[in-house]
Formats: C-alpha cells, sequence, structure tokens
C-alpha cells in the first residue's frame, strides 16, 4: 500500500530538514522524502499549506488503566492523542494496582494492542506500590519492555532509595521520571505560593518545594552517574538548577507542558476547579524563565501531563477537585496561538520538542522521517481556527481550562505506521 502526502512544509528535525517536499509511504514506512515524488499507485494527500512532520510524542499522559477506567482507558485516550496529532505516549504507572511489575506491564501492552490506535508505551514504578520504599522489580520489567520509570504523583521521600534505584537502573540505560515537589512543604496546599493564594485564601505550593527536590534528585544522579529526566517543571529556578547541571555534564533532561508554558495562576478562581494541577500553575516570572529554558535548551522535550478525572471528581470547589485535565486535544492549539503565533517559540523548534527529542532521550524509534522508519505522521494546519469544544473531545475528562478558547492551529491528519487514524479531527480507527 503505498501513500503520498503532497507540497506540504516538511519539518524533520531529526533530519535537519524543513522544506517544501512531498512525503512517501510504503507498506508502513517512510519511503522517500522529495520534490515531486511520482504519485502513480499511490493515495494523494493533499497537504499544500500545512505543516508535515513525524508523529507527535507524548511521553508522560495518564491512560488510567488498570482500575480507573472511569476517568480514561486506552481506547478514548489514544483516540485523543491522535485526534491531537500523537502517534505516540507514555502511559504514567500510577494505577490502581500500580504498574510495578513485568506481569502488569505486559498485561497493559497487551491491551494497548487490543484498543489502542496509537502506540502505547508503558512506563513501570520506581518502587513498589509508589511507596518510596523498596525498589519494585525494574529489571524485569525493562526486559517486559517498560520505556522509562517513574513514581509520578509522588515524592521519593528517601534519598538512599532513589540513589539505590539510580545505582540498579543505570546498567539498563533506562531514565527515571521525577516528581519534583518536597512533600513537607506542600502538603495540603491547592495551588502555587503566592499573592494570588493570599487574596484567595488558599494554602499554597511554594516554588521552593521543586527547587530543593530537582536539586536532591539532580545531584543524586550526578552522583549515581545516572540518567534522570525531571517531570513538568514549572519553576524558574528549578530551570536554573538543571542549566547548571547540564553544564556540569550531569545526564539530565527535562520536560514541560503547555500549560506552565502559557498559564499564571491569576488564572485561578476559587469554582472553577479546570487549573488545579500539581505541579501548580506558578506566576509570570516563571513562565517567563521556563519558556527560555526551553528557549535555550536546558529544557528538552513537551508533554501534555495529560490527567483526565470523571466529571463529578472536578465538578466541586477547588481545594477539593483532584488535580490534573486533559490536554492531548489542545496542546497543538494552544502553542501555536500562544507562542508560536506571538513569535515566541519557533514552529521548527516545538516540532523537535515533540518528535525528535523525546525519542532520543527514551531510546524510541521514532520520531523521525528518515527513509525506513516507521511511517508515524502528522499533519498540522497552523492557520486553521477553531474552537475548543468539550463535547466534541474524545477523551472522557472535560474540564478542560481551555473550554471556549479560539486558538489557530490544529492537527488535521494523523498517521501511524502508513495508516490514516485521524482526519480533520474525526477518528477512522
Amino acid at each position: 500500500m503505498k501513500t503520498l502526502i503532497k507540497g506540504g512544509r516538511v519539518i524533520d528535525p531529526a533530519n535537519k530538514i524543513d522544506k517544501i517536499a512531498d512525503v512517501l509511504v510504503e507498506d508502513g514506512k517512510i519511503a522517500a522524502v522529495g520534490e515531486n515524488l511520482p504519485s502513480e499507485g499511490a493515495e494523494v494527500f493533499e497537504a499544500e499549506g500545512k505543516i508535515v512532520s513525524p508523529g507527535l510524542i507524548d511521553m508522560h499522559v495518564h491512560l488510567r488503566e488498570p482500575g480507573q477506567e472511569a476517568k480514561e482507558d486506552f481506547g478514548s485516550g489514544s483516540r485523543a492523542a491522535a485526534a491531537g496529532g500523537y502517534t505516540r505516549v507514555a502511559t504514567m504507572p500510577n494505577t490502581r494496582p500500580v504498574i510495578d511489575n513485568s506481569a502488569l506491564v505486559k498485561a497493559m501492552q497487551k491491551r494497548a494492542e487490543e484498543d489502542a490506535v496509537v502506540h502505547v508505551e508503558i512506563i513501570g514504578a520506581v518502587t513498589k506500590g509508589q511507596q518510596g520504599e523498596e525498589m519494585a522489580e525494574m529489571g524485569d520489567m525493562v526486559q517486559a519492555g517498560a520505556i522509562a520509570f517513574s513514581d509520578d504523583g509522588h515524592f521519593t521521600r528517601s534519598a538512599k532509595v532513589l540513589l539505590n534505584c539510580y545505582d540498579y537502573l543505570r546498567t539498563f540505560d533506562k531514565v527515571i521520571i521525577n516528581h519534583e515537589e518536597e512533600t513537607s512543604l506542600v502538603e495540603e496546599g491547592v495551588m502555587n505560593e503566592s499573592h494570588r493564594s493570599a487574596m484567595l485564601g488558599m494554602k499554597g505550593r511554594p516554588t521552593v518545594a521543586e527547587d530543593i527536590a530537582v536539586a536532591r534528585d539532580v545531584m543524586l544522579a550526578e552522583y549515581a552517574d545516572a540518567r534522570v529526566h525531571v517531570a513538568h517543571i514549572s519553576s524558574g529556578r528549578a530551570v536554573d538548577i538543571v542549566r547548571q547541571a547540564k553544564a556540569r555534564g550531569v545526564k539530565v533532561t527535562a520536560e514541560v507542558t503547555p500549560q506552565h508554558l502559557t498559564m499564571t495562576d491569576d488564572l485561578v478562581e476559587l469554582f472553577d476547579s479546570s487549573t488545579k494541577i500539581n505541579p501548580p500553575l506558578r506566576e509570570q516570572k516563571d513562565v517567563d524563565a521556563v519558556l527560555a529554558g526551553l528557549l535555550d535548551g536546558t529544557i528538552d522535550c513537551i508533554v501534555t501531563d495529560h490527567s483526565p478525572h470523571a466529571q463529578e471528581e472536578k465538578d466541586r470547589e477547588y481545594m477539593y477537585a483532584p488535580s490534573g485535565f486533559p490536554g492531548l486535544e489542545t496542546a497543538v492549539g494552544i502553542l501555536l496561538t500562544d507562542l508560536v503565533h506571538t513569535g515566541k517559540l519557533d514552529i521548527a523548534m516545538m516540532i523537535e520538542k515533540m518528535t525528535a527529542a523525546p525519542a532520543r532521550i527514551f531510546g524510541i524509534n521514532a520520531g523521525s522521517l528518515a527513509e525506513g522508519m516507521p511511517a508515524d505522521i502528522t499533519v498540522i494546519d497552523p492557520e486553521l481556527e477553531w474552537t475548543v469544544d468539550d463535547k466534541k473531545f474524545y477523551t472522557k475528562g472535560s474540564h478542560s481550562p481551555f473550554v471556549g478558547r479560539r486558538l489557530k492551529g490544529k492537527a488535521v491528519m494523523t498517521f501511524v505506521d502508513g495508516r490514516l487514524v485521524m482526519k480533520d479531527g474525526e477518528i477512522l480507527a
């Protein structure tokens, strides 16, 4: 089977390509990228005026299986991913039960094969039950195919336990993704500690909690000569800590979400829990510092931290609602509208942070349009204007703070292994 995506602006950072060209797909693989490629025998998709990139990759999502299917499952979450232009996602292990052994890794891989319309990678827990007390069966999970390890949603209190995990995992060349908030400083906090939290009368989660956690975990990784990845970085000081560590040669990488790049705690309201996330929305100075870190390479990739909840859970006062909101279907539109179209971020860099960079960090055979690579391709219309409508979401979560926003730019086609799974917002698989 042959497919020709014709006349788009091909942006492939992994191979330093940025030009008007065609992309030829044959038998699920990239056959060629070039000008005026032959269309004989191929299904042709016109892409003039659009961006053609490697399939977007999100290495930090919560698909909620096993045990929390009322919030999301592999079917709904993977369709949300395809609708947003993602061809590969990695799901976090803070489920019920926690994904902390090889049997669960294999079971989740089977579930993905059965229900998912995009590639789903499995992240295993660092400690048993994510309790931070005893190392999980990480070696067995590596053999089963776990792509990385994380106790996301939990800060590992014991430095000794984390150091042991770094030492052990180093032999497998896999990365630990750390949720960075020193627990004693954020207990009962529901938003960023700032003038805004004082005005609203809500307990805060200070940036210093993130700074201390990042500094400790980076120093432990440096001592162990191990790899560490900072999840959803949000503090300007934490960005500087990572920057300095990279300058010393520490094997540290970092990710950021669209919300931490574009939103501040000024948007928090007492009776709208859609903005409640961990780490929380910060002040403008932190948003500016995080963007600067993205631009100078301190921050390596962009993720969504897609965290859907059942509507009845979020439909309560801010302090009582769970943290997180769905982000897979809005990320491209938010980044293009608030950063690319405003001149703050180059679209080629945006693509690199969402394709080649995560593929490189996590050792995935993806993020490239080189000949012979799997034909995972995203087509984006940067000029398409649309309104975020939660009734059109494929995710089960409808509590996005972006609902009702008019955005400019959207993924319009998603190909997985050469198969068109989404066109113009409609899932075809």
